[in-house]
């Protein structure tokens, strides 16, 4: 059945080691780690996105935007000492945030440091919700006419794309001449002064300048040109790439408010932040620490007065074999059920509607599509994208949560009907439905306060939903019934 690209891109970040490779290919294809936090911040929002599927994401961004300073560092081929020194200066960042991930991406991973820590911050600041009609323009949006007229007349993706990366070269040419004019004309050593004087100068610089232009790929790359011509050494432009890394993170913060799921949004923002601020109090005041991503990239550097084509396969490898190679080896992890029901309502009225579930069988995440009608392939489009996560025996679909544990086990929750009390009722060792036979069928029920009641059927092993019911004081208002079940 044919996925759309947001459907296969939603199921792919399901499994948080391919969400990160994902979120640093996209970041190097479109060169800005803003483009993809801001994306990411509204698909959390809009709830398409879970917050733990999303902070790999934001890892791999903060990884690919470093690919912009790699590629100016590429311009000083033809002098090989100053090749030496850009290439180190264009890959320190690059190894600045990949060790930053190192550290943090297992924390996440295993005990959600980062999603529980910045749900509490973002639940503690919460001021209410602003709608998405009230956001500003942004600045740039003046050029539209511009990019309509291109799209109208290049009525070719490959063309497009050509014309993109010519003209991505064509501006990191005319800004590294920029940049070298500019040294020249003033003091080297008064332009050292002013920004890189010390370590809390260069890194306040950095911050203020990122959050005013909002691009940390264009104040990094300034660093290139200067490292390259002597003008300081990369030890002194250090500090300036981490303040840039911090500054960056204003970008989601801006995103996040004009939301409407504030409170989501503000943790993805929340999760940028102290990704890249953790990465500052791990390499900047330890001495130890301090020197292992200037270490790396300094012998990266030095390998390009060998082989000059190390830097080309450094950039090919780092940002595009590597990544695509496991996102193509992490696809046949992926389960997928399409799950036909009957829905009855209080009337007696039936229609038929069909999910498909993909589920990764490695990480117990992924989504459910919801199609109107018995046959998906009729509408590419799901009219519903709920994601899928698990946890031990806990499991979420969307926002509810499900236990896998003995019957008699309660918990408290809340949704748009009102707070309620979900308990486990009883598990049927065999339940009959849709021509087969399913073992261990837990059986929810979740009573609201408003005598509504909410009752669900799911097996434990293939995590499907088999029956529900929603009854009021009046009797019957819905039930859902699955008729058809098939593995593809």
């Amino acid at each position: 059945m044919k996925r759309n690209v947001s459907e296969t891109i939603l199921l792919a970040t399901s499994n948080p080691f391919t969400g990160l490779f994902i979120g640093l290919v996209i970041t190097a294809m479109l060169q800005s780690s803003s483009t993809t936090t801001s994306l990411v911040v509204a698909l959390v929002a809009s709830g398409a996105l879970t917050l733990e599927s999303a902070i790999p994401i934001i890892m791999g961004a903060n990884i690919g935007t470093t690919i912009t300073a790699a590629i100016v560092s590429l311009a000083f081929i033809s002098k090989k000492k100053e090749f030496r020194r850009a290439v180190s200066a264009g890959t320190y960042h690059y190894f600045f945030n990949l060790l930053t991930a190192v550290v943090l991406f297992p924390l996440e991973y295993y005990y959600g440091f980062l999603s529980s820590l910045s749900l509490w911050i973002a639940q503690l600041f919460s001021t209410g919700k602003v709608s998405a009609e009230e956001s500003s323009t942004h600045s740039w949006s003046g050029f539209s006419f511009i990019t309509n007229w291109l799209i109208d007349v290049l009525d070719s993706p490959f063309l497009l794309v050509v014309l993109a990366i010519a003209l991505l070269f064509m501006s990191i040419l005319i800004f590294r001449r920029l940049i070298s004019n500019l040294l020249k004309a003033k003091s080297p050593e008064a332009f050292s002064r002013f920004f890189f004087k010390s370590p809390l100068k260069s890194f306040s610089w950095g911050l203020l300048t990122t959050a005013a232009i909002r691009s940390s790929s264009i104040t990094t790359s300034v660093v290139v040109p200067i490292v390259a011509n002597r003008i300081v050494s990369l030890r002194q432009a250090a500090p300036f790439i981490m303040g840039a890394n911090v500054g960056t993170t204003i970008t989601a913060f801006i995103a996040a408010i004009l939301q409407s799921n504030t409170t989501a949004a503000v943790s993805i923002a929340i999760v940028h932040f102290f990704f890249n601020f953790t990465g500052v109090l791990l390499f900047m005041p330890i001495p130890v620490l301090r020197k292992l991503p200037l270490e790396l990239a300094e012998r990266l550097g030095k390998l390009t007065l060998k082989y000059r084509l190390a830097g080309f396969v450094y950039l090919l490898v780092a940002f595009f074999f590597l990544p695509f190679s496991l996102i193509y080896f992490n696809q046949d992890a992926i389960e997928t059920f399409t799950l036909t029901y009957n829905r009855t309502d209080s009337q007696g009225k039936v229609e038929p509607f069909t999910i498909v579930s993909r589920i990764n069988t490695r990480t117990s995440s992924g989504e459910w599509s919801y199609y109107p009608g018995t046959d998906p392939k009729v509408d590419t489009e799901p009219t519903l994208i709920y994601p899928i996560s698990g946890r031990n025996a806990t499991w979420f679909v969307g926002k509810q949560m499900f236990q896998f544990t003995r019957p008699g086990f309660c918990w408290d929750g809340e949704d748009e009907h009102g707070k309620y009390r979900s308990c486990i009722e009883k598990i049927e060792r065999q339940y009959a439905t849709a021509g087969r036979s399913f073992d261990s069928v837990y059986v929810y029920v979740r009573e609201y306060s408003r005598s509504r009641v909410h009752r669900v059927l799911m097996t434990a092993g293939e995590k499907v939903i088999l029956q529900q019911e929603i009854s009021g004081p009046e009797g019957l208002i819905l039930r859902e019934q699955l008729v058809g079940i098939t593995k593809d």
